[in-house]
Formats: structure tokens, sequence, C-alpha cells
């Protein structure tokens, strides 16, 4: 049976010594089915010498139809990140402890993977946060964040002091240990564990959570996803922004932060059967008994 993915891309959890086995044996099964196979450069170091096509990262975004992400969550926020501006259907493999993003079983990686190239899967659209900061009149920093945009205090300790606009509107002043700005991804992330509510794939929303707010007034608000946030600083000693946790930039008085939705989406193909309520009731332990 032919695939409906011409080419697809490998990309196996960087620094890990167990990815070899897998990914190789997935890559031999893909081009059995005949897949061109593609793998980046990090990926290609971790299995040694192979005839697979070896490319750049951005490059293997480019040239795939689908990529396989064999990992955990984390190696899955940096693939999205990566691959959003190329409209790259993306496949996760758990390898993690979680596995949110990544829902495929590996003892049943093949298996899964065979009935997606056969056209027998689900797609779902998310999100990402496009993310500038401006310091001084100017942006000195663009990023994109696929679960959160974190302002936080930093080593010192003490609560830093911003206010938030949202479309040019003024909402509240808060002091607090920081702000997410989490998109409907990011709210199983930092802001669940914060408060903050769970917002489904399919919504069109941010959520904006306070973390440790000094009036207990604030609460967590989900906003339009067509919405602007800005978060200016008032008070930031050794305050921080985070994105996805993975990029960072120091924030100092006057600084602002601004966060809106990405011009591309990012497409998670499931396999048949899937169901986010069922992943939620599973992972998070829902309707156990003790």
């Amino acid at each position: 049976m032919s695939a409906s993915f011409a080419s697809v891309g490998l990309i196996g959890k960087y620094n890990s010594p167990d990815i070899a086995e897998p990914l190789l044996r997935l890559a031999n099964y893909l081009e059995a089915r005949g897949v061109r196979v593609l793998l980046d450069r990090l990926t290609a170091g971790h299995v040694g010498q192979t005839r697979y096509a070896v490319l750049p990262l951005d490059e293997v975004g480019r040239q795939a139809e689908l990529a396989i992400v064999i990992g955990g969550d984390g190696t899955m926020l940096n693939i999205a990140r990566t691959f959003a501006p190329f409209d790259t259907a993306l496949v996760g493999v758990n390898l993690g402890r979680l596995g949110f993003l990544t829902d495929i079983p590996l003892d049943a990686m093949c298996e899964t993977i065979g009935a997606i190239l056969d056209g027998t899967y689900t797609v779902e659209e998310r999100l990402l946060l496009s993310a500038e900061v401006y310091s001084d009149g100017a942006r000195r920093f663009q990023v994109l964040a696929f679960n959160d945009v974190v302002v936080s205090k930093g080593v010192k300790g003490g609560m830093i002091e911003f206010d938030v606009h949202i479309d040019g509107q003024f909402v509240y002043t808060l002091r607090s240990d920081g702000i997410i700005v989490a998109s409907p991804t990011g709210s199983t992330a930092y802001a669940l564990s914060s408060g903050g509510p769970i917002l489904h794939p399919s919504a069109r929303a941010m959520a904006l959570v306070p973390v440790c707010p000094h009036t207990l007034s604030n609460r967590p608000i989900a906003v339009s996803s067509d919405a602007t946030i800005e978060i200016t600083m008032r008070s930031a000693p050794d305050a921080l922004a985070h994105f996805d946790n993975h990029s960072h930039f120091a924030l100092r008085d006057d600084d602002r932060v601004r966060v809106r939705r990405f011009d591309h989406f990012t497409r998670l193909l499931h396999p048949p059967g899937y169901s986010y309520y069922h992943m939620l009731r599973e992972k998070l332990h829902w309707s156990e008994t003790y």
C-alpha cells in the first residue's frame, strides 16, 4: 500500500543513549513502506553510520511532509517551534515520563505509524505564541513558544511588579512571583501547577495565570488568541522572561514583553481512537480510587 507521506523526518531525543535501536527500527520500517527517511544531524549522531539522508534540522522541516519525534514532550516542544513555519505535520512516540504530546507508546510504534501512513489518523491544530521583548523602545528579542511565556522573579527571591494590558486596555498592576501566558498546549504544564485552567487544544484562547500574587483576588483569566498581551515591568529586580523554559531574557524596569498568537499552527497527528479527555484522565489520574 502506498504511503500518504512520501518523506518523513525522524527526530530522536537528544543525548539519549536508548534512541538508536527504536529509531533505526522505525527507519527500516518506513523505508520498507517506500517512504524517504530524513534524519537531522544530531539524531544521526546517535545512530552512527547510516544510509539515510542527513540534513540540518531546518532542512528536515522544509523537506519532510511528516516528522516523527521519538522522545518526550520537551523534544516535541523544540521541534514544534522549529517546524511551525514549514507546516510539517508532527507525530510523537513517547520515551518520556508523562507524554501529553507524545502519545504513541514505544511498543506499538510501527503498528501505529503504519496506520497513520495508511491515512487513519486525526489532525489537531495547535497554536503557538509569538513573543517579543522591548527595551528602551527597541525590540531586543523575538522567539516562539509552544507552551508558555513566563515573567518571573529571579534568584534574589523578591516579588516583582508589572502592568498588564490586553489589546491596549489596562487590566491590572500585579505584585507577585510572576505571571504565565499559556497556550492551550501549555495549560497542562506550569500554568496547571499554578492553578490555571485546562484549555482544550481546539480552544482559540490563551490563559493568564498569576504566580503567587500578593493580592489573592488576582485570578487566572482566559482571553482570545487574537488578543495582544503586554507586560510592562515597573519593578524588576533580577526579573527574567522565560519562553518554554528554553530561551530566557533578563528584564529591567520599563521593559515590555509582548505576546500574541503566531501566524502558523502546528499540526499534531493522533492515532485511531485518540481522545484528549482519555489522555487527561490517564496522565492526571482522574477517576482513580484509593
